[in-house]
């Protein structure tokens, strides 16, 4: 007898949380989207992550204009130094962070002046 007083509740409480997660706007793979930053961006901002011994994406294109972002997600010291001399951050500690805008498109190299194997890349078109 308890059962059939339970069942109804039961299948109300499932039912609104079927409703919930239908809902829910999480960017967890299931169609709710993406949190993950395009490497092809059309804004005027894009963002790069450092971690232990890599820039995250490692190569990425803009449009002429563009500020990008780099971000030391790692409790080692990192920098942002152009190949070519065009622009560097500075030693960069745990969260902190540098931009750079890029006025003309071409393609600029980039490196940690610590850490030889991280590389990257910006395209300016």
């Amino acid at each position: 007898m308890k059962t059939h007083i339970i069942r109804p509740w039961l299948n109300a409480v499932l039912i609104i949380f079927f409703i919930i997660s239908a809902c829910s706007k999480s960017g967890d793979g299931y169609g709710g989207g993406s949190n993950n930053p395009p490497s092809n961006n059309n804004n005027n901002t894009s963002s790069v992550s450092m971690g232990s011994s890599s820039f995250s994406p490692a190569s990425i294109t803009v449009k002429t204009g563009t500020t990008v972002t780099w971000t030391n997600n790692n409790d080692m010291l990192h920098t942002v130094t152009a190949d070519d001399g065009s622009f560097n951050s500075g030693d960069l500690a745990y969260t902190k962070t540098y931009s750079h805008t890029f006025s003309q498109a071409g393609t600029f190299h980039y490196h940690c002046a610590y850490h030889a194997n991280m590389k990257g890349t910006v395209m300016v078109n």
